[in-house]
């Protein structure tokens, strides 16, 4: 039985208060954050595990590739599973099983243990924000939207911008167990409030579940992210050449059977509206430039500049701080002029930062990275909010929670072949450099030039993001275009 001081959504019914919305707003908030925020909370400590395993970078940078392919593996069911059981009754057993992943990490004993343990987390945190996102959009009125998902997006930004700064304290000051710890308190907190103030839905009759989708869209998602990670230590390797092959195999057989089904696992038939192909495919480009150097920047800051963990989470705060400016100013912008403007802006600043650091030598003042961290937060917020609200306004208001699974898992996917990829290619680089440095003996600037590389294709990245920008319009009605096979 639902909680009694819940808001209930009758079918067809007006639009909840604002004081209501709000509410409903901070439940979603809290639990989104706490996932989000392990996006980026290990990746101050990476080189802390390497030591404290005593195990290598390649090893440990799983633990964060596992959570996000686990994510990216059990976001398609959300869709599903908020029609069989509601959205509100999901969204707190995956936050209840996520807090208790973060747990069992926090006693873990070997790089093993930590990579299951995350999977865990992934598992239970992969339908918090695609489930929350949808359930937001489906109360806030339509003349808010962009405002209402502008402060939803605030935690997309900030929580993966703040991680560093709490994982460097916690590192430095109390233990690296304690990164997952503060998920504890974090997620008893929104289970409080989310079982309170989350709105419940009328329940729908849910869709036949896709068991070859579920079968076979992680598996490819899986295999193609091993072969990129493989592929930054030798992309004519047995191990690279069999995951990116029998990846892409597996790939293609999903789609086409997402394609054709009339109740597939993700709903790929949006696809036929441009406007929806114009915004995810620009949304790629955006998120591979930006999950792929969050990795960069913590690692630069501790092996090349010889920072502690506090001191760079501190130096990553700026980051933070662009993004909760503009987020929240882009959505008002976007309410007044569209997606465009503000999306130009903000893959402009992310362009011209990661440019920027493939000039960083090693007298490189601080206040320089400084700068390019302020110039990346801003123009994250400002192109992910104006990205979120366009694909979601280019979407059949009917098939919103059926394609806010589509675009999370996009995002973790497309996050994953990023860090794993980017990863892999500063490896490379840093082992041909290391072994080049021996004729010269510059071995610092020979480990800084690999960074230096990395940053240039990720800028490359953005800048492709940044053309497609230009092509972004006003979205038209779309509901004739993705019909369902069969619908009248």
């Amino acid at each position: 039985m639902s909680n009694p001081t819940s808001a209930h959504i009758p079918q067809e019914q007006g639009p909840l208060p604002m004081n209501k919305i709000i509410a409903s707003l901070v439940a979603v908030v809290i639990g989104t954050f706490m996932v989000l925020l392990d996006s980026t909370v290990v990746n101050v400590a990476i080189p802390t595990l390497v030591n404290y395993f005593d195990s290598s970078l390649h090893l440990i940078q799983w633990s964060i590739t596992a959570y996000t392919l686990s994510l990216s593996a059990v976001i398609p069911l959300a869709g599903w599973m908020s029609d069989k059981f509601s959205p509100k009754r999901v969204f707190l057993i995956s936050i209840g099983l996520f807090t208790l992943g973060s747990v069992l990490c926090a006693f873990a004993q070997t790089p093993q243990q930590v990579i299951l343990f995350r999977i865990l987390q992934g598992l239970g945190g992969g339908m918090v924000s695609p489930i929350g996102m949808a359930m937001v959009y489906r109360i806030a009125p339509p003349e808010k939207r962009g405002s209402i998902i502008g402060m939803l997006g605030i935690p997309l930004l900030l929580a993966p911008a703040l991680g560093p700064v709490l994982s460097g304290w916690m590192v430095e000051y109390v233990s690296w167990q304690w990164i997952f710890l503060i998920n504890l308190p974090i997620g008893l907190l929104g289970l409080v409030i989310g079982k309170k103030y989350l709105p419940v839905f009328p329940k729908q009759k849910a869709p036949t579940l896709d068991k070859t989708g579920l079968i076979l869209g992680p598996l490819a998602f899986a295999l193609i992210t091993f072969g990129v990670g493989e592929g930054g230590v030798s992309w004519s390797s047995a191990r690279t050449l069999s995951g990116l092959i029998i990846g892409g195999a597996v790939l293609l057989v999903f789609i086409l059977s997402c394609w054709r089904k009339a109740e597939p696992l993700l709903e790929l038939r949006v696809f036929r509206s441009s406007d929806f192909r114009r915004g995810i495919i620009t949304s790629w480009f955006m998120q591979a430039a930006m999950y792929g150097t969050v990795l960069l920047f913590p690692l630069l800051l501790q092996q090349i500049k010889g920072y502690s963990p506090f001191t760079t989470g501190l130096i990553l705060l700026p980051q933070a701080i662009g993004s909760m400016i503009f987020m929240p100013l882009a959505g008002r912008i976007f309410d007044k002029v569209g997606a465009r403007p503000p999306l130009i802006a903000g893959m402009a600043l992310m362009t011209s930062g990661l440019f920027a650091m493939t000039f960083l030598r090693t007298d490189t003042p601080l206040l320089f990275i400084l700068v390019v961290l302020f110039m990346q937060g801003s123009g994250m917020g400002l192109s992910m909010m104006s990205l979120n609200t366009y694909v979601l306004n280019a979407t059949p208001r009917h098939l919103v929670s059926r394609v806010t699974p589509l675009t999370s898992a996009s995002q973790q996917v497309i996050a994953s072949f990023a860090i794993s990829g980017f990863t892999g290619f500063l490896a490379s680089r840093m082992k041909a450099n290391l072994t080049l440095s021996g004729t010269n003996g510059n071995v610092l600037e020979a480990s800084l030039t690999p960074f230096c590389d990395t940053f240039f294709a990720a800028a490359c990245i953005a800048c492709a993001g940044l053309a497609l920008s230009f092509f972004i319009r006003k979205p038209q009605p779309v509901a004739a275009e993705v019909s369902s096979p069969g619908a009248s």
